[in-house]
């Protein structure tokens, strides 16, 4: 189902209802700053492995936890002085960190792996309904094959599993820059929408 919403003013009714898809279980698409994410709760086993086998993903590949301000991210990740002093100046942007993941990321999204990747998107409408949520949504990108998808119809028609595709303006075409600060010094691990000249 598209539901178009407004970009700038997100409607308080529209978030609504994407909330209660994801709190369902349901996977849903929705526009960040940099690409269309497809997402679903942090506390739902049902849509985590929905996201995994939509994009054909090994249980061992990285998905993002999407919050909605860095208070949050202190709970699921460990954040050092010289981290935080990153991603304060960059947050909320096209950025994807890698931090050293706490006991409060689930096991299903922990297993083998000891860090998380964490966003903050600068798009109203990701930061209405993560904070609606209360929570992060765990998110991957909407592509396939390493296409990025940009049209929320073809999102939907590529993704049949998907509850709600929510349509919005202001998306970018490019993916968010990751940036590992699990280390001493920050690597960068992928080139992208946001600028990398700091490093």
């Amino acid at each position: 189902m598209l539901l178009h919403v407004n970009a700038k003013h997100p409607e308080p009714r529209k978030i609504a209802q994407a909330v209660t898809a994801l709190e369902r279980g349901s996977v849903i698409a929705y526009p960040t700053d940099s690409v269309y994410g497809l997402g679903c709760d942090l506390l739902s086993k049902q849509g985590i492995e929905a996201l995994y086998r939509m994009k054909g993903m090994r249980s061992d590949q990285l998905l993002s936890f999407v919050c909605p301000d860095l208070s949050d991210i202190a709970r699921y990740a460990i954040v050092s002085d010289a981290a935080y002093r990153v991603m304060r100046r960059l947050l909320p942007g096209p950025y994807t960190f890698i931090l050293p993941a706490t006991k409060e990321v689930p096991r299903t999204l922990r297993m083998k792996r000891k860090t998380v990747g964490v966003r903050i998107p600068s798009h109203p409408v990701t930061l209405a309904l993560t904070s609606a949520l209360g929570r992060p949504i765990v998110s991957t990108s909407a592509s396939l094959d390493s296409e990025f998808l940009i049209d929320p119809r073809e999102i939907e028609e590529r993704f049949h599993e998907l509850a709600l595709v929510l349509d919005a303006e202001g998306v970018g075409l490019t993916p968010s820059t990751v940036i590992d600060l699990s280390g001493d010094e920050p690597v960068l691990v992928r080139e992208g929408a946001g600028p990398v000249d700091f490093l």
